[in-house]
């Protein structure tokens, strides 16, 4: 089965300071099992390789001429793989109510992400973080996994402020056991 590509520039979001993740991220929702995303940028986005990864997405990374990026992203599976993204976990209902809530909505980057993890160090396995963050933490999400934290995460109704739960240990409670 070839895949046929759906072609994606951020090259001027980024240029314009902007953040791109969730216009790649409606794009990938949008695409059908034989569909993948040609993605351009101005720098290798790494942590969206594993984030793509982790949904069921390889890739192919080539640099352009001109020092921007092109990453063809191909499904791997037929199935969409949201299921297997720990952000789309459907098990939220058994997790208890947050002990600590976090708004860094007005904190530039990689404030929140500091301040987050700084926070679950302090925190007992199994308790819950709440924070409201202005965009999608994706340089978060890698750290958290390899931290064995569990996560939950999207955009509230207003489209603006993305809200994560953060379980400490979840992930390694889970391999140990």
């Amino acid at each position: 089965m070839t895949t046929a590509f759906v072609e994606l520039d951020v090259r001027p979001i980024l240029r314009d300071g902007g953040e791109p993740f969730g216009k790649i991220m409606e794009a990938v929702a949008a695409l059908t099992p034989d569909q993948g995303l040609r993605l351009f940028a101005t720098f290798k986005p790494t942590p969206l390789l594993q984030v793509l990864g982790s949904k069921g997405y390889s890739h192919q990374v080539r640099q352009l001429e001109d020092g921007d990026w092109e990453v063809l992203f191909s499904p791997t599976r037929t199935e969409k793989a949201t299921e297997a993204s720990p952000a789309a976990a459907s098990d939220n209902s058994a997790w208890p109510d947050p002990v600590q809530h976090m708004d860094n909505r007005e904190l530039d980057p990689p404030e929140p992400m500091v301040r987050i993890l700084a926070a679950l160090e302090s925190m007992k396995r199994g308790e819950v973080l709440s924070a409201f963050l202005c965009r999608e933490p994706t340089f978060l999400l890698p750290e958290l996994a390899k931290r064995g934290h569990d996560w939950h995460g999207g955009f509230e109704p207003d489209g603006k402020t993305y809200k994560i739960l953060i379980r400490v240990g979840a992930a390694k409670a889970a391999a140990a056991a």
